[in-house]
């Protein structure tokens, strides 16, 4: 048998894997990086978080995604030597993590690379009839493996898409798994740079659960703090929003959109909800001169009423309202105090963030990720594609070291 083969069966069987989840997600502002050790699988998965870290984008890191990211027009030649190049940084990102961490790739038996995503493309989006839906990530395993000489797993979601779902999002899986409970229900909602959240009944079954996205979380809000404040990734602290006022005509104008009357589950990304969206929202409503902590205030409101409207729809035919029913949140909107304090408003549920379920919320994304990797190699089949085109958890692709 082949050795890495050899290896590989011999990490399946172990009792307690060391995996490392990596995600860098759409709003670019790094790698989020995942030590866990994991036990058991499917509903029996028990993770620990040992260690985790955010290691920011670099200023010519973020220039050189942005070139692709969510573009229609592109230097093809750039985007090979992107996605060699992300996987070489990630790698080297590894390597440092488990120096500092004072470990070594012998520690590791696992690495599961969300990847970086330049292009999501479902056919709501692309509107194609030849073509299926689609989503490109890029940070090539094989360079990541080799690179630090521990097997990883990658480009999780094109299974996802070959099932006949969009790729998009994940999450379900290891919310499943991790979340599930007998006394309440509970809804994960996970408010990255798109948000979307998964519904887990009580007591359910896989087939019951629901997982969509909402629209925009933060991709907008970020991006406009940019565009007008070049030192700033993101509005801290909501302080630039909270001085502002919410404009009815501008909402109402940014809500005026498809994917909002779409059925759902859904997916989306920056390729809809961009700078081009907005200026269009401010050209429709007649606010070009708009105060810029107004826009921010009323971009704050967007992502809050569009993540609760879908919330509310999807809750309303699928959850008892006598039942106790808690939402937990994950992800960079945790941060933003403006937009929690919009959602606990429109919302009749409690909120509060995953880490009170023992699970960090900024870490939570990279460490589905290692989940879904650990049931890759050791979780039995899943057979459900009843709900959601969720095919089975067998998902990635394997790249040995060497």
């Amino acid at each position: 048998m082949n050795p890495n083969l050899q290896s590989l069966f011999s990490i399946a069987q172990k009792t307690e894997k060391n995996i490392i989840g990596l995600m860098s997600g759409t709003s670019l502002d790094g790698l989020d990086v995942a030590y866990c050790k994991i036990a058991g699988s499917g509903t029996n998965t028990k993770v620990t978080l040992v260690h985790f870290v955010t290691i920011p984008y670099d200023d010519e890191t973020k220039g050189a995604i942005r070139k692709v990211f969510a573009q229609q027009n592109i230097d093809f030649q750039h985007l090979a030597l992107l996605n060699e190049w992300i996987g070489l940084l990630h790698g080297k990102i590894v390597l440092d993590c488990l120096h500092q961490w004072q470990l070594t790739s012998a520690d590791v038996d696992l690495i599961a690379s969300h990847g970086q995503t330049v292009m999501h493309a479902p056919k709501s989006l692309h509107q194609q009839d030849n073509f299926p839906n689609a989503t490109l990530q890029i940070g090539d395993g094989d360079h990541l493996s080799v690179t630090t000489q521990c097997i990883t797993i990658s480009d999780f979601r094109q299974k996802h898409l070959a099932a006949g779902g969009e790729g998009a999002p994940l999450a379900v899986y290891g919310d499943y798994f991790l979340f599930h409970s007998s006394t309440e229900n509970r809804i994960l909602l996970n408010i990255g740079g798109i948000a979307n959240f998964t519904l887990i009944p009580k007591s359910s079954s896989f087939d019951s659960i629901f997982v969509t996205d909402t629209g925009t979380g933060n991709t907008l809000m970020d991006a406009y703090t940019r565009q007008h404040f070049p030192d700033l990734a993101y509005d801290i602290d909501a302080a630039i929003a909270k001085k502002g006022a919410v404009n009815l005509n501008l909402l109402k104008v940014l809500k005026n959109n498809s994917f909002f009357t779409t059925s759902f589950p859904k997916s989306t990304g920056p390729e809809l909800f961009n700078k081009a969206y907005l200026e269009n929202a401010l050209q429709a409503s007649n606010n070009l001169n708009l105060k810029v902590e107004d826009v921010l205030a009323t971009l704050t409101r967007f992502s809050a009423e569009t993540i609760a409207e879908a919330i509310l729809e999807v809750t309303q035919t699928s959850i008892n309202k006598n039942e106790a029913t808690t939402i937990y949140i994950s992800g960079g909107g945790i941060h933003n105090p403006l937009l929690i304090q919009h959602l606990k408003e429109l919302l009749p549920f409690p909120i509060t963030s995953t880490t009170s379920l023992g699970i960090d919320g900024d870490a939570k994304e990279a460490i589905l990720f290692a989940v879904l990797a650990n049931e890759t190699i050791s979780g039995k089949s899943n057979n459900s594609k009843k709900n959601n085109s969720i095919p089975e958890i067998s998902m990635g692709k394997i790249s040995f070291p060497f």
